[in-house]
């Protein structure tokens, strides 16, 4: 993927927010229980390799990842000795890579395990589907059988069983306590008690507690972002959001009544008015339905007109100003601010898309 450094728009990140974010939550922990950060999807927009660094310089104590490859592309970018869980399906393939890399995978599945052979040790996660309805074991029997198998081979390591909640970020709680009792069912039925005991997500470490578990996996929140609008005045803490967008005003002009802008000429003037061309599209995850969104322009609101370009989109101005002037679409300008969660709302999505939308095509400048 080509990184637009020669382009004037641009992504901050601060490492300040990460590394309060983590310190925060560390605070609500046990003091036996790790936080590891979740850097999938390339930490959700931020960056996974310099988030990675932040998140161990605030004290994380693992990282947690969606894919193999992400787990490789850590080890590859000096994460030599860290814990690393791939949460999702990883081939059996690729089992001996993992194993080679010290990487720990996660089973699902009891025939995963069939006719396994391995060059080195391979730490197993077992993955217990308590309600959640995507990857996971779901009875105390099968998770019997996956034990006897996993002892008979002596490369493999059950080091680790979890879960994930399906409404952690809800405030009625009987789902996710009928999902807690279905996963405890499970783990007591196991001959030995996994080393590694984890079942929270970031809503659940910010609102349930985490006496008798060993881990949690630190994602939305670390970079400063609630799990769901529906729990955020519920919080332990403030969050800081970490990541902001900005763009400049690549030209500028004014328009006359009856003149159109963009594809299907969707927009039109009905008096003079001055609109800006901004170097930012959907290809870079300002995705057409931002269209009619706002953005800031010296702190005040400036709407997104006609349809969203590929690399391209216009804003509506209050008033003239001189190409090269900074554009906020993400942040705080002259006290005001747009959030993610702002954008989410508008886009009938939740805020973990605004910021995973946001390709590598963006430079990110890391802040602090």
């Amino acid at each position: 993927m080509v990184t637009g450094w020669h382009r004037p728009t641009w992504i901050e990140i601060d490492r300040a927010a990460i590394r309060e974010n983590i310190k925060n939550e560390q605070k609500q922990l046990p003091e036996n229980v790790a936080l590891w950060a979740v850097v999938k999807a390339n930490a959700y927009g931020h960056g996974i390799i310099e988030v990675a660094k932040t998140a161990k310089e605030a004290g994380a104590k693992g990282f947690c990842v969606a894919i193999l490859d992400e787990a490789l592309a850590l080890r590859e970018a000096g994460f030599q000795d860290d814990f690393i869980l791939v949460l999702g399906a990883t081939k059996k393939e690729d089992a001996n890579l993992a194993a080679k890399n010290q990487i720990a995978l996660t089973v699902f599945r009891e025939d995963w395990l069939d006719d396994l052979v391995l060059e080195a040790p391979l730490r197993i996660h077992l993955k217990v589907d308590s309600g959640m309805g995507r990857l996971g074991i779901r009875s105390t029997e099968e998770a019997g059988r996956i034990e006897t198998k996993i002892a008979r081979n002596k490369e493999l390591e059950l080091e680790g069983i979890y879960t994930h909640f399906a409404t952690a970020d809800q405030l009625e709680t009987s789902y996710f306590e009928q999902q807690l009792a279905n996963f405890t069912a499970i783990l007591t039925s196991l001959a030995t008690r996994p080393a590694i005991v984890h079942t929270a997500n970031s809503a659940a470490s910010l609102l349930q507690p985490q006496i008798g578990f060993d881990a949690i996996r630190f994602g939305i929140s670390m970079y400063g972002l609630t799990p769901s609008p529906e729990i955020k005045t519920s919080l332990p803490f403030e969050l800081k959001p970490a990541l902001a967008l900005y763009t400049e005003m690549v030209h500028v002009k004014e328009l006359a009544p009856g003149d159109s802008v963009s594809y299907g000429a969707t927009y039109t003037a009905t008096e003079r008015e001055w609109v800006a061309t901004l170097p930012i599209g959907y290809a870079d995850g300002l995705i057409r339905h931002y269209s009619g969104f706002h953005v800031l322009v010296d702190g005040q609101l400036a709407p997104i007109i006609g349809r969203v370009c590929m690399d391209q989109t216009i804003i509506k101005l209050p008033h003239e100003f001189q190409t090269g002037s900074k554009v906020t679409i993400i942040g705080v300008d002259h006290g005001n601010t747009i959030t993610a969660d702002d954008a989410a709302e508008y886009l009938d999505t939740i805020n973990y898309e605004v910021t995973c939308l946001l390709t590598e095509r963006i430079p990110r400048k890391y802040i602090h």
